[in-house]
């Protein structure tokens, strides 16, 4: 027999009844029912019940163990009463009867109960990371994230993708967050840093005349914590494609990101990929607030700037005489009364915003009669236009925003994903998908007016050269999101791959021919030398397997995940490095106050 088991604690059915088996794992739970023990025994795969009483060999050195006690046990396979069959576990027809007990090893007291459902700290589960992915749901998450990796490469490779890796440690690159820089024991004062992403590779391989390539590549970006991001490192389906156009990207990549919502998502629908919409960032700002929408939920902000202007409603009213602001309503089908209204109106509060007015439509036996306190200062005449506008009626509301979109489109976009979901307007059992299209290459700064890039440096402008030459801020490229349930899941582009196209696209951006040729040397020479029109984009690992386990903390489906402050916890990190290893690569550190 194995030197420790013979099966596992999910193995054992009926047909072992009579056999002789070793199984090991964790004491899951311990019931002493008076001279009789029974032991739940965990492992990876599933529990069994073994049992010992004062006839059992191993029945003292049994009552010895304790909870998470790693141990092996030799015994007989045994059917239960037909009254003790527990369906709910593969084993549940059978008990083993303990003969034999060695302890594997034993526990001390436990800083976190790994039975049942209590809750902790997340100090406390990251502290005590490996006795946390003990629990049930840790166990099946981790399983989960395996299998929809898995999953990922068997499809990418079925559609002609082969997978190469690419560099850990390279030199420094503008994606858009700040870098991890790794000092240089061998070229003192010099650094490396650790990729954000594998862009530059990836259309490199292209340029070397390999077709299509993917990675699960890992990604490291030292940005500011967030529910659904991790502070420093995370993992990416990576792809690129030679001869593409954006279609192209889109037909590749949605039937991979479908297939692994169908085979894992529990049963949620999902769109035919085909019919996902493609919706340009503008109409998504305006009608979503946000370039993420969650499509489940049905409602579409609008613009109703002409029935607050010149109205009595003073703040609207003087608000729309300043150039670039405008009104926008929220429809709140069912949300009609003043108590629900007050109740969104004090959320705005909490947002930072003074409030948020609203209207409610009534019957008050006479006909739909509008209610609220922008009723009353704009008048039935505007109040009925902006219903049938809004297609509103009795029961129904809309609250309005105002001012620069800039400023208020990230609460008004958080307004209705509230609103969807307390008028349970949200669809919980679907994924819902939309490609985000036509983003904007460049942004101005308001305060200095100083153009920059807006997303990804590297895209292709709509328009190449010409673009470029005329407005900046109308310029658009060839850049993408994919949007799922209120998160961004794949992000790409077609790039810019002719490097007279890349200079000036930098240049608008203050970046000179020389500072371009000095930071994307490889890229900008390469481009030189038959570059192919190519595209791609990156899918990310972690929040796909955070939606699809069914949580909005990414933290819960990372194995060994850092803190919000960055930290790891468990190994202690970051910490402070010897005098020793500090003198080999040349640097100090300075104290900081």
């Amino acid at each position: 027999m194995h030197a420790y088991r013979s099966h596992t604690c999910a193995d054992l059915t009926k047909d072992q009844v009579g056999d002789t088996v070793r199984l090991a794992g964790w004491v899951h739970r311990i019931r002493d029912h008076g001279g009789v023990l029974f032991i739940d025994l965990r492992d990876h795969y599933g529990i069994t019940q073994v049992i010992a009483d004062a006839d059992s060999p191993a029945f003292a050195a049994l009552e010895k163990v304790r909870s998470e006690w790693c141990i092996r046990i030799d015994g007989n396979v045994l059917a239960r009463d037909a009254s003790l069959v527990n369906p709910n576990l593969p084993t549940g027809e059978i008990e083993v009867f303990v003969r034999d007990l060695e302890v594997l090893g034993s526990a001390d007291e436990l800083p976190l109960i790994v039975f049942g459902d209590q809750e902790y700290p997340e100090e406390t589960r990251l502290k005590y990371r490996y006795l946390d992915l003990r629990r049930e749901a840790m166990q099946s998450s981790m399983t989960l994230r395996s299998d929809v990796v898995a999953s990922i490469r068997k499809r990418m490779w079925a559609k002609d993708f082969r997978e190469y890796q690419t560099p850990i440690i390279t030199a420094s690159s503008p994606e858009g967050a700040r870098d991890f820089l790794v000092p240089s024991r061998q070229q003192p004062g010099k650094f490396y840093a650790l990729p954000q992403a594998p862009q530059q590779f990836k259309q490199l391989i292209m340029v070397s005349g390999f077709d299509k390539y993917f990675q699960i590549a890992p990604c490291f970006r030292d940005e500011d914590p967030r529910a659904d991001r991790s502070p420093t490192d995370f993992y990416q389906l990576d792809m690129e494609m030679s001869f593409v156009t954006q279609q192209d990207v889109f037909d590749t990549i949605s039937p991979v990101i479908a297939g692994v919502f169908e085979e894992f998502g529990g049963g949620k629908s999902v769109d035919d990929p085909a019919t996902w919409p493609q919706i340009p960032y503008a109409e998504a700002a305006l009608k979503y607030g946000t370039d993420k929408p969650d499509l489940r939920n049905p409602i579409e902000m609008q613009v109703v700037s002409e029935h607050f202007a010149g109205s009595g409603f003073a703040i609207f009213a003087k608000l729309l005489e300043q150039d670039g602001t405008e009104i926008r309503a929220i429809p709140a089908p069912g949300g009609g009364s003043r108590k629900f209204c007050d109740r969104m109106n004090a959320w705005a509060q909490k947002e930072g915003l003074p409030g948020m007015g609203y209207i409610f439509w009534r019957d008050q036996g006479e006909g739909i009669e509008a209610a609220g306190p922008l009723a009353k200062n704009i008048g039935p005449e505007r109040t009925e236009a902006i219903r049938q506008q809004l297609d509103l009626g009795v029961g129904d509301a809309a609250f309005f925003l105002g001012g620069k979109p800039a400023a208020f489109q990230r609460v008004a976009g958080k307004a209705r994903d509230v609103l969807g979901t307390e008028l349970k307007l949200t669809d919980e059992n679907r994924f819902a998908f939309a490609w985000i299209v036509d983003f904007p290459i460049y942004e101005k700064d308001e305060e200095t007016g100083e153009i920059d890039f807006e997303h990804n440096p590297f895209s292709m402008p709509q328009g190449g050269m010409a673009a470029l030459e005329a407005d900046p801020l109308a310029v658009k490229g060839f850049q993408y999101d994919l949007a799922c349930n209120g998160y961004e899941l794949v992000s790409g582009a077609i790039r810019n791959h002719k490097p007279e196209v890349m200079l000036k696209a930098f240049e608008i951006a203050g970046y000179g021919a020389d500072e371009v040729k000095s930071r994307f040397g490889a890229l900008f020479n390469a481009f030189h030398y038959g570059a192919p029109p190519h595209g791609g984009c990156a899918a990310g690992i972690d929040r796909i397997v955070m939606l699809l386990a069914g949580t909005s903390n990414i933290r819960e489906v990372i194995m060994f995940p850092m803190n919000q402050r960055a930290e790891d916890l468990m190994m202690s990190a970051p910490s402070d490095p010897s005098s020793e290893q500090l003198m080999e690569l040349g640097l100090r550190v300075i104290p900081q106050d």
